[in-house]
């Protein structure tokens, strides 16, 4: 598996080594060492983490089974239980959330293969997103997808606390393939899924996932 820098993060990495390389040459001409000294440390762990935050591991994932369905996101899985949809399906969905630290690697995975149906976009609030509400209260964007099999689900990205901006690729009319990200948000944040009732799941709450790696479960024939 190889990494590199995800686009999303490009231009935020490019301002951020300048302002921390600027304020480091200032304060190198204008204080004394140890003020350098402690200055130049905090420069290098804040450009080491938001390095780290958008790293973009190049995970490909092979499956016997179209059927499956695969995590779009890292995290851990923080709901698993039927709800009420009300945004698109109106009806009765299985609910499967996987919450996202900052330290997770922030882009999305198509969780099936087929053509997207809605991709929308909606402002909200940036309460946590481990809360139940912000599903429906927080910045969101939600993306439907249907299956070769004629099955329907939908994605959700959720904005979090220190989330400020979600990045959705997805558009009405795209076939779309596993391995292809659906999209990004930048810092902590949840991914939810609303699926048939029926699906098979093999996954508990608490457990880790990693986009585009684990097999969440299974999607009725």
């Amino acid at each position: 598996m190889r990494t590199h820098i995800h686009r999303e993060g490009r231009r935020m990495l490019l301002i951020t080594y300048v302002i921390v390389a600027a304020i480091d040459v200032v304060v190198f001409f204008y204080t004394v060492p140890w003020i350098f000294a402690i200055v130049l440390l905090f420069s290098l762990l804040v450009a080491i983490f938001i390095t780290y935050f958008f790293r973009n591991p190049m995970r490909v994932i092979e499956v016997d089974d179209p059927n499956y369905l695969i995590a779009p996101a890292d995290g851990r899985v923080v709901v698993i239980e039927p709800v009420m949809e009300n945004e698109y399906f109106h009806e009765e969905r299985l609910q499967v959330s996987i919450f996202m630290s900052p330290f997770n690697v922030h882009a999305n995975w198509y969780p099936i293969e087929g053509k997207v149906l809605v991709s929308t976009h909606q402002k909200g609030r940036h309460k946590g997103a481990w809360l139940p509400k912000s599903s429906i209260e927080n910045e969101r964007s939600l993306v439907v997808l249907e299956h070769s099999n004629g099955m329907q689900i939908a994605v959700r990205q959720v904005a979090g606390a220190m989330a400020r901006r979600i990045v959705t690729y997805a558009k009405p009319g795209m076939e779309v393939k596993r391995n292809q990200h659906l999209g990004f948000i930048k810092l902590g944040s949840r991914v939810d899924m609303y699926l048939p009732v029926n699906t098979e799941i093999e996954v508990e709450v608490g457990d880790p996932v990693h986009g585009n790696e684990t097999i969440l479960g299974r999607l009725p024939d």
